[in-house]
């Protein structure tokens, strides 16, 4: 019975990866809509008619853009930072597949091959219409069990070794190292013992590759994975129906098995009944509100030159997908309003790391501490986004071009969105009180810019949006939904659970207990206010007592400017109250009036790590010690987590390299910031979350010399599409 069950579950597995790999590779570039896309506004070019649901509407609308079908194989790069294209990954997989330290080699995996980019120097010299610097492709591979770093060039075909000292951590993992590590364990005759002792058929098996940190030397030296398992039987979401206490420790190299720990046997398998998310899965479908479409009747306002520069209103700036980062904003500028010149904001900003502890320091839980940038890949775990739903009708859709383990290029379709968005927001407005006698009333809409892109790393979904405004801020937002990573318990209700006992969370549902968590997603923000040479300031905000007799008031708030000559002047620790503001400013230029141009960054709602700063997850995330850091630009630092993260101590990252308390006065520097959301769940996040975001913002202070969006015109009614019910529609 159990070899039959074991055949059976390969079979299964080989189908649905089959099925995977065919759906990650070949995706086509148009998504069937919803079943929702129906009941939407949908306006033909020429047409006179427009139909929602049967209703008939009159009306002029453009035809929105759709997703096309797009092979890449005739793409060609146009800007330095463009990513590599199809063509070049299979240039750079034939080049180091004849390099003699591959020819020579047993294993190999390629573990990140993208665009070595041109020092900054030669990105900012640049213009359009000039020839393209040379292009390098920077790649990780892992050679006979070693790490290597190399840098290719696409030109001539030679092949350097980058030397970027002794690492304790190991590459992101591949794909491959993921997918190949949750079959292992079938492998295993005591595991799959433990699993039917379960009362779990193998077929309904589904297993999850999960990072395991690093807690001391019995874990060095070798590559380990641990991997959890669920039940599939009766719900898509297997998630909720965790196998409780059994882990498997496995050689991600060798893919052997090195420890079976199985300590939840008394813990029963949480009921599927209630846990399916699916639409088509509902008893009861409720319409809470009527659907809603933004038209445009001349189009976008939009345009995406040479598939990555972005034109929008005043704003212009490089967009790439990233297997790491997720997406890379680059040389972003706006157009001055008064000399209409292009101006630097920032060269380059990204997510850099997500850091996400779970507080629970059991046996099969301590070790959930995931860096879900520098181990699974961020953008390696976007997944396309859905039109109309993650995306309205008018969105532009960017595909990311990536290599698989093996160097062969595969195509991520639609994995960004780039699309307008109105909410109904006020750009700025007054009306003036009739005691003036003035009858004033102006008011401006705020229309804006969105970059969107969604990783579903595993359980968990994180929405990325980069949204510009015409007022020159920047909003960069978070968004958290997906599904919870739950405990089972024994427990059924909480008169169940003794007062002193910790459950590490809340009690959901029924045997299903979701763990309190963290998460920390560290922000690089290559700030360049009018050039290079900026400067960061803290504007703190103190209060200042009168003299006696000087006034009927007894304190007032002063503005008290300290410029920081190096690092550990710039970290900080968000305080509500000791408040600050936090300038980058360029000191060589000035406005009208004296003021250095510059933006600050205005954190949302955020929290801040409370583990001890010497408990091992901590130290590998020594990144979330401040909320703000600052450093002088150096093209080697980029990963706030380290180059190599996965099984890190901790001695490759942001913290440790700002420990050198380097210059940042007048220079060319980058700011960090990190994002924080403390999680306690409740029983509104099962079985899948609504969403829960949070922001920060970059906005211009003394930039401009005046409100840049003071001369643009309000609405007006025929400006706007107006769609009436036709004769047809009543009749």
């Amino acid at each position: 019975m159990e070899t039959r069950n074991l055949i059976r579950f390969l079979f299964l597995t080989v189908i649905v990866a089959l099925l995977l790999l065919f759906t990650f590779t070949n995706l086509p570039y148009t998504l069937p809509l919803t079943n929702k896309a129906e009941e939407l506004l949908d306006c033909s070019t020429n047409s006179r008619w427009c139909t929602s649901k049967n209703r008939f509407f009159q009306s002029n609308i453009k035809q929105p853009p759709k997703p096309t079908t797009r092979l890449h194989t005739a793409d060609v790069p146009h800007h330095p930072l463009d990513p590599l294209t199809l063509k070049e990954l299979n240039k750079v997989r034939s080049i180091l597949l004849s390099h003699a330290l591959f020819l020579n080699s047993n294993t190999y995996a390629l573990h990140s091959v993208v665009l070595e980019e041109p020092d900054k120097s030669v990105v900012l010299a640049w213009n359009h219409g000039e020839p393209l610097p040379p292009r390098k492709a920077s790649v990780i591979a892992r050679v006979n069990g070693q790490a290597h770093v190399f840098s290719v060039d696409l030109g001539s075909g030679e092949v350097s070794l980058v030397d970027v000292g002794e690492h304790s951590g190991y590459p992101t993992m591949t794909i491959e190292d993921m997918t190949s590590s949750t079959w292992a364990p079938l492998g295993n005759a005591d595991f799959n013992r433990s699993i039917l002792a379960r009362g779990v058929d193998l077929k309904d098996l589904a297993c999850l590759p999960i990072s395991l940190g690093w807690f001391g030397e019995k874990e060095e030296n070798r590559r380990l994975i641990k991997v959890q398992c669920y039940s599939m039987e009766g719900t898509a979401n297997f998630y909720m129906r965790p196998i409780e206490g059994l882990t498997v420790v496995l050689d991600m190299d060798t893919k052997q098995v090195v420890e079976i720990i199985d300590k939840g046997k008394n813990i029963p398998i949480p009921k599927a009944a209630g846990t399916d998310y699916r639409f088509s899965a509902q008893n009861s479908k409720i319409n809470l509100v009527n659907p809603i479409s933004i038209e445009q009747p001349k189009g976008p306002s939009f345009t995406i030159e040479d598939d990555h520069l972005v034109k929008w209103a005043n704003w212009e700036f490089h967009l790439k997908p990233d297997p790491r980062a997720g997406v890379v904003i680059s040389r972003v500028k706006v157009i001055d309003p008064i000399t209409r010149e292009m101006r630097n904001v920032m060269y380059k900003g990204f997510t850099s790391e997500l850091f996400v502890p779970y507080m629970d320091p059991t046996d099969a839980w301590y070790f959930k501490t995931y860096m879900d940038a520098g181990e699974y890949g961020f953008g390696l775990q976007a997944m396309p986004l859905d039109p109309l739903n993650d995306c309205p009708r008018n969105a532009y859709y960017m595909d990311g071009v990536f290599a698989a383990g093996d160097g062969t290029p595969y195509v991520r379709s639609n994995m960004v969105c780039v699309f307008e968005s109105y909410a109904g927001d006020i750009g700025w407005r007054h009306s003036e009180s009739p005691i003036t006698g003035l009858e004033i009333r102006e008011v401006r809409p705020k229309v804006t810019l969105v970059v969107r892109m969604a990783a579903s790393v595993a359980n968990y979904d994180y929405i990325v949006d980069w949204e510009f405004q015409t007022d020159g801020l920047i909003r960069v937002k978070v968004g958290l939904s997906g599904i919870l990573m739950v405990k089972g318990t024994s427990y059924v209700n909480m008169n169940q659970v003794n007062q002193e006992e910790n459950l590490y969370g809340t009690l959901l549902s029924e045997n299903v207990i979701g763990v309190i968590h963290d998460h920390y997603i560290t922000f690089y923000l290559d700030m360049d206010i009018d050039g290079p040479p900026n400067s960061f300031i803290k504007v703190n905000i103190k209060r200042e007592e009168t003299a006696p007799g000087e006034s009927p008031r007894r304190s007032y708030l002063k503005a008290v400017r300290n410029t920081a000559k190096t690092e550990k002047d710039a970290q900080v620790k968000l305080k509500l109250y000791d408040p600050s503001e936090y300038h980058i400013v360029n000191p060589s230029k000035r406005t009208r009036v004296g003021n250095p141009v510059g933006y600050k960054l205005v954190p949302g709602g955020t929290a801040a790590s409370l583990l001890d700063l010497d408990d091992p997850p901590q130290k590998r995330g020594a990144f979330t010690n401040n909320q703000i850091w600052v450093t002088p630009y150096n093209k080697s630092e980029e990963w706030a987590g380290g180059l190599f993260t996965y099984q890190s101590q901790g001695e490759d990252t942001l913290a440790v390299w700002s420990e050198r308390d380097r210059s940042i006065e007048n220079k060319d520097i980058v700011m960090w910031y990190t994002l924080g959301f403390h999680h306690v769940p409740c029983q509104e996040d099962f079985p899948i979350m609504p969403t829960v975001s949070s922001s920060f913002d970059l906005k211009p202070v003394n930039f401009y010399e005046s409100n840049p969006i003071l001369n643009i015109p309000p609405n007006n009614e025929n400006d706007l599409p107006v769609c009436s019910a036709s004769a047809e529609s009543s009749a």
